[in-house]
């Protein structure tokens, strides 16, 4: 990704392992940043985490924080909180250059007191009533390739190439 734009990509407090290395991929393919807040509901070891991302692993930036307070503390934002709680569509912002997505863990999402102190910035995928969630690693890649859209696709290859045939 070009120096200009940054995407960073936050999981607060992920539980399964598959998830985050499905997001870890998301990450290394686009150039966007990891940031997981613990606690981890796995090791970062763990066999499945590594399967799931493949040999992606040496192409990461990964940042652990013990908790959301060190994870604000250390980062200033601009921040958009994904959550099925939102009250607007995640297309409607236009996303800075530098920019972190904030997702919450698979079972709870982020803490209400957080989306209630930044309903602004709170932002949701269309869902049919009814329908609790879509998958977390598929929430982030939606969320992550909108940003990118918006921004042109910096440093990402937008051609691919076919194979001559004979």
């Amino acid at each position: 990704m070009e120096n200009f734009y940054q995407l960073n990509l936050v999981l607060v407090e992920p539980e399964i392992p598959q998830n985050t290395g499905n997001i870890a991929r998301t990450c290394a393919v686009t150039g966007a940043r990891l940031h997981l807040v613990e606690p981890l509901g796995f090791q970062v070891d763990d066999a499945k985490l590594k399967r799931a991302g493949l040999d992606y692993w040496h192409m990461l930036d990964i940042t652990y924080y013990p908790n959301l307070s060190a994870f604000f503390q250390r980062n200033d934002g601009p921040f958009f909180y994904f959550s099925t709680k939102a009250p607007r569509v995640y297309t409607e912002p236009a996303y800075p250059p530098r920019v972190y997505l904030v997702f919450g863990k698979e079972t709870a999402g982020l803490p209400e007191d957080l989306l209630r102190g930044n309903l602004d910035r709170a932002v949701r995928l269309p869902m049919r009533e009814g329908a609790r969630s879509l998958n977390l690693s598929n929430s982030v890649a939606v969320g992550a390739f909108e940003v990118l859209r918006q921004w042109g696709w910096p440093g990402l290859q937008t051609a691919g190439h076919l194979e001559e045939t004979l």
